[in-house]
């Protein structure tokens, strides 16, 4: 049986993010919460959905909901990462930050803790990338997860969700 179910309450768990160290329970305080997974940072794929969840975040914001995102690559590089990503997708930079951070999963330990790794997407290594999962966080915390297939989901998703509500 899979560690964590659907209904679950979502582990709490600490994490270095490029918005300082967080406890994800306390960051998400009374808000619904989105968690989303990305194999490598300065992927195309990757740069470009979460650039749209930074244009679609304030009506993520209204709807009382916290974004994070999760990658397998150290604090340097995700704030590199970030750079190119409101370049590329042409983002007004608050003071050059995304307006959710980015967890630095580098020892894939939150990764695995989560079930987020992809069998069979290998690094030059050989070691499992981070999936593209998207988890759904209610307001305590349980957890809803979706998996979506290898494409610029997480667009399409946050352009349903927030036409749908």
């Amino acid at each position: 049986m899979p560690g964590l179910l659907l209904g679950d309450v979502f582990p709490n768990f600490e994490a270095e993010t490029t918005s300082g160290s967080i406890k994800l329970h306390e960051y998400l305080g009374d808000s619904w919460g989105i968690l989303f997974s990305h194999p490598r940072d300065y992927t195309p794929v990757c740069t470009t959905e979460l650039g749209r969840a930074a244009r679609l975040s304030p009506e993520f914001s209204k709807r009382n909901i916290k974004m994070i995102a999760l990658s397998i690559d150290s604090l340097e590089d995700h704030h590199g990462w970030i750079k190119d990503i409101l370049a590329y997708n042409s983002v007004e930079p608050a003071c050059c930050s995304l307006p959710f951070p980015i967890i630095a999963d580098s020892k894939r330990e939150l990764a695995v803790a989560l079930g987020m790794l992809d069998p069979d997407e290998k690094d030059k290594d050989g070691l499992p990338l981070t999936a593209r999962c998207v988890s759904l966080l209610t307001v305590n915390c349980c957890h809803y997860s979706i998996l979506p297939p290898q494409d610029a989901t997480l667009m399409r998703f946050c352009g349903w969700w927030t036409h749908s509500s």
